[in-house]
């Protein structure tokens, strides 16, 4: 079968598209029929080198934390699942991944799939859907009537979170560009923050309760941010590498956000997709063939938008 793999740490040329042995479900697996993955901005970090402490890769690693597909196989004690079954997960980061034609997963990460759009589609769920649940409800504990401040809301992550904070009945400020803005005023926001013409920290008015960081941003701004939380109120960053500041003094909680797989979590985001409560979107549909320039665009920050990589015949 075809499969993406790189054989050595390095910039994104050392991406090889190449042939590789079928793999064979061990106990509590299941063999996928890869419809499509996607790419996550942490996979170029690993293909990188710089995840190596964190998330600890064998050579040679197959890309692709995201999976839409069909079961292909079942392995020994797996049961709820049948050959054909359309799937989605968010697959072990440490394991291989999603790019190829036929992938393993653990049968307990996996939820089935939307049936309200296209599977391949789909892909573009499960990581960034699951990091913006937990990021609100799990660790912010956001409610109905609170305000949260999504730094970083025209990204894929920060699209499902301001969704599902406006579906909670939060008072959604987002920072945009112009050319995000009315996509994210679609998308629920109540107010939207220029962010490439304005001060954020500067322009909210009143405090908020939760600040949702999904931007890299400079320590100082972050700080400024923070500053604008309320007493008793909460910091999530997904921005691991810089810790998000709190303020012991207020009250005022700062979590660092590692998402996990949940596959009850993710199949009650596909229950709001088919009652068309959250919306999916695609930027951009590429061959896997095609993986090395998504990973080329993003180490030079010309990619925007999720990015769904078909499989072979997808």
């Amino acid at each position: 079968m075809k499969a993406v793999r790189f054989h050595e740490f390095g910039d994104p040329q050392v991406l090889r598209y190449e042939d590789v042995e079928t793999p064979t479900p061990g106990p509590g697996q299941v063999r996928l029929r890869v419809a499509a993955t996607t790419f996550n901005s942490v996979e170029g970090n690993i293909r990188a080198g710089y995840m190596q402490g964190p998330i600890p890769v064998a050579l040679p690693h197959t890309p692709g934390l995201d999976v839409a597909g069909t079961v292909d196989a079942l392995g020994e004690g797996v049961s709820g699942w049948a050959v054909g079954d359309a799937v989605i997960g968010f697959l072990p980061m440490v394991g291989d991944g999603a790019a190829a034609e036929l992938a393993l997963a653990p049968a307990e990460a996996l939820a089935a799939a939307p049936t309200s759009i296209p599977l391949t589609d789909a892909a573009a769920l499960p990581l960034v859907g699951l990091t913006a649940w937990q990021a609100l409800f799990e660790h912010a504990g956001l409610k109905a009537g609170q305000r949260i401040l999504v730094n970083g809301a025209s990204g894929a992550v920060g699209g499902y979170a301001v969704q599902l904070a406006h579906e909670a009945g939060a008072h959604v400020i987002a920072t945009a560009d112009q050319r995000s803005r009315q996509h994210v005023l679609d998308l629920g926001a109540d107010e939207v923050v220029d962010h490439a013409a304005t001060e954020v920290a500067a322009a909210i008015d009143q405090p908020v309760d939760v600040l949702l960081n999904l931007a890299p941003i400079e320590p100082q701004t972050f700080a400024a941010l923070a500053a604008r939380v309320a007493d008793g109120g909460v910091v999530v960053s997904t921005t691991v590498w810089m810790p998000a500041p709190g303020d012991e003094a207020r009250g005022v909680r700062a979590i660092d956000l590692y998402v996990r797989s949940d596959a009850d979590q993710l199949a009650g985001l596909v229950e709001r997709v088919d009652r068309g409560e959250l919306r999916v979107d695609v930027a951009h549909r590429v061959p896997l063939a095609d993986l090395v320039d998504v990973h080329t665009q993003a180490a030079a920050g010309t990619l925007s938008g999720k990015v769904v990589v078909l499989a072979p015949d997808a």
